[in-house]
This record gives C-alpha cells, structure tokens and sequence, in this order.
C-alpha cells in the first residue's frame, strides 16, 4: 500500500488590520501598533458631551498645540497594556523584596529619631503631590485626542498612584504602621509654610482645562524639579547623615522617573518639531510653570537638600527641555 503526504500551503487574506494597514502599510503589525495607533472614534458620535457640548468627544481644540497629525507621536517603550504591565510587574517585584527586607531586618530601629522626623516632613507629603499628578494625567488620558498619547497618560496616572502609596508604606515602616507618621505628613502638607508652595501648585494643577499644558505643568516642569530635589539631592544627603536604609525603599521612584522621561521626552521633542507656533507655546508655559515651581519649591528644598539645591534642580530641568528642543527664556537669560 502506497501513502502520498501531502502539504498545502495556506496564504493570509490580511496581513494586519485596516487601521494599521492605512498607516504603515499591507504588512504585518507589531502589537503595540495595533493597540495605540488610529484607535480613538472621531466621527459619527451620538451625541456631543452633555458637560461640555460645544466640544466633540476627543476634540483636538481641547488645547492650543496644533498637530497636523495626532498620532505622529510614538512611545519609545511601546506600552500597550500587555507591556506596561510586565515592565512595572518587573519594577514592583524588586520594590516588594527591597520593603520586606527593611521590614524583616528591622532597619528602621537603625534610623535616628531626627532621620524619621526628617523623612516624615520632607518626603513623605509628597505622596498628597503624587496624588494630583494622578489626576492630571488622568485628565489627560480622558481629554486628549488620539490614544498613543492618552494610553500613556493612564498608565503614567496608575503608576503615580502607587508611588503614592509606596511613600505612605514608608511612614508606615518608620512608626511601626501606627499611622502616626502618615498625619504628621499630612499635617505637614496642610499646614507647614515650606509645603504651601507646592500645595498651591498642586492644586491650581486641578483646574488648567488644556491637557498639553498641563502635561508641562506636571510631566515636565514639576516632575523635573521634585524627583531631581528628592530623589536624587535628598536621598545623597540622607545616606550622607546616616539614613542610606531609606534609599532601598525610594529605588522604585528613582527608576519610574527615568522610565518616564524617556516618553515625556519624546512628546516634548515631537509637538517642538511640529512647528514654530508649537515651540512657542511650549516655551511659554514652559517659562510660567517654571518660575512658579521655583518659588513654590524653594522653601522645602532649602530644609530637605539645602540652599543650594532648588538652582541645581532647575539647571536639571533646563538641561533636560534643552535636548528636547525647547530652550526656556529664563535659562538662556
């Protein structure tokens, strides 16, 4: 008896999704392609937004940046929800081992009670800080215009969620989860002079109604100026005085931060690109939130990292708006 294997060749009808094939062409698509770009609904809505009904649902008049092309932004981690979630799993698995170390090892006992009461004034209100940058970037995930941004904005929102909490865990290590470190913090951000700068911030931060301005305001300006102050100048001064325990638990922020620079660059850099009118603009907020933050700041950096290290923030910052193209009025000046 004689048996003949045969093989058959199937070809693919498609080779990606229409929405991907308009944009990059008839060939197969990366993940992160097919979840970010062209995504956002921009015709036939049923209705107009009953708060707001001279505006469409994701209305590009929303702010004064004017793009040709909303989508010509591109990720350079490209975080759709599959990678974004591996990438922080990975982050937090190393948080978590590094909080059970200090818990297990009792390395709080080790702190001085002038190192806690330090930490508890110039550290841990900033958790009252990272909950308004949640809320400004959820804002901008609900008002911006096309989904390659506004799936990062949520993300960048979630992840200020947790460093909020990982801050409040921190009091809880250093009083030994009484929660009286946590009201003393928060006693701190209600009503020590050195925070009402930075609550004043934070708060008018709330009601900017442009989502791009708003971005500078928290992602670039504010973000720039705190994780430089804090986590880079305070945390040196504290292992310098006896509180290098303390950096194991802010070793999850310190590797958001440059995690998220790498996307809040790229935005910056591509909407400067855009145009003249763009660059403009961005200097221009660039140039208000700048001296505003500087002012308001000024008064807890002195205490946390001395009187030298609110300048040494904003050449960080100025710097750093320099490779994106945006040079700033006052840092030229």
């Amino acid at each position: 008896m004689t048996i003949e294997i045969k093989t058959a060749t199937l070809s693919t009808i498609r080779n990606t999704y229409e929405h991907t094939r308009r944009r990059f062409g008839d060939k197969p698509a990366s993940r992160y392609q097919e979840a970010s770009y062209d995504i956002a609904p921009e015709n036939n809505f049923h209705y107009r937004p009953l708060w707001e009904p001279e505006k469409f649902l994701n209305d590009k008049t929303r702010t004064a940046i004017v793009m040709e092309d909303w989508y010509v932004y591109k990720d350079p981690r490209q975080f759709y929800y599959g990678t974004y979630v591996q990438a922080r799993a990975k982050l937090q698995e190393v948080a978590e081992a590094n909080y059970s170390f200090f818990a297990k090892r009792k390395l709080a006992d080790g702190l001085s009670d002038e190192i806690k009461e330090h930490v508890t004034r110039c550290l841990l209100p900033l958790r009252h800080m990272e909950l308004a940058a949640n809320m400004n970037n959820l804002s901008g995930c609900a008002y911006g215009t096309a989904t390659v941004l506004t799936q990062a904005f949520l993300y960048n929102g979630m992840d200020r969620l947790g460093i909020a909490q990982y801050l409040s865990r921190i009091g809880l290590l250093l009083d030994g989860n009484s929660g009286a470190s946590l009201a003393t913090a928060k006693d701190y951000w209600m009503t020590d002079p050195v925070w009402q700068g930075v609550r004043r911030y934070a708060e008018n931060s709330l009601v900017v109604r442009d989502w791009f301005e708003l971005f500078v305001a928290q992602n670039v300006v504010m973000d720039t100026l705190v994780y430089d102050l804090f986590y880079r100048q305070y945390d040196k001064k504290l292992s310098a005085e006896g509180g290098a325990d303390i950096a194991m638990l802010t070793e999850f922020m310190q590797e958001w931060y440059r995690d998220s620079c790498r996307w809040v660059d790229s935005v910056l850099k591509t909407t400067a690109a855009e145009s003249d009118a763009n660059r403009e603009l961005l200097v221009q907020w660039v140039d208000a939130y700048r001296e505003k933050a500087a002012v308001d700041l000024a008064p807890v950096a002195e205490i946390a990292a001395g009187e030298d290290a609110m300048a040494e923030a904003l050449a960080a910052l100025d710097k750093r708006l320099q490779k994106s193209g945006v040079i700033s009025r006052a840092a030229a000046a």
